[in-house]
């Protein structure tokens, strides 16, 4: 059987603030953090990050007691991706790093 490395890091803060909504949203036990991304090949990739539940097309990884879930498929567009959670005066939200960046 294959090791499963997780391709991301997800940072502190954005644990946390992943912790806070689940606890506060109600999200279903058998539910994880879904993280991927829409494009990819020639076009630009843009990353989603949202609760769902595990598919056959998923790894699953654990992160500090969250469940996360990558469709397979997305893995190599993820590599090295690290998610941090800022705050700024003007926006708030998750912020995806690419190791480019």
């Amino acid at each position: 059987m294959a090791v499963k490395i997780n391709p991301i890091r997800i940072t502190e803060r954005a644990l946390e603030q992943i912790q806070h909504i689940m606890e506060g949203k109600s999200i279903p036990e058998d539910y994880g953090l879904r993280v991927g991304v829409k494009g990819g090949g020639c076009e630009e990739v843009s990353y989603i990050i949202g609760f769902d539940e595990k598919t056959d097309q998923d790894n699953e990884f654990l992160m500090k007691g969250i469940r996360l879930f990558i469709e397979k498929k997305d893995t190599m567009y993820l590599m090295g991706v690290e998610i941090d959670y800022l705050e700024e005066e003007s926006k708030k939200g998750f912020k995806f790093l690419t190791p480019d960046q």
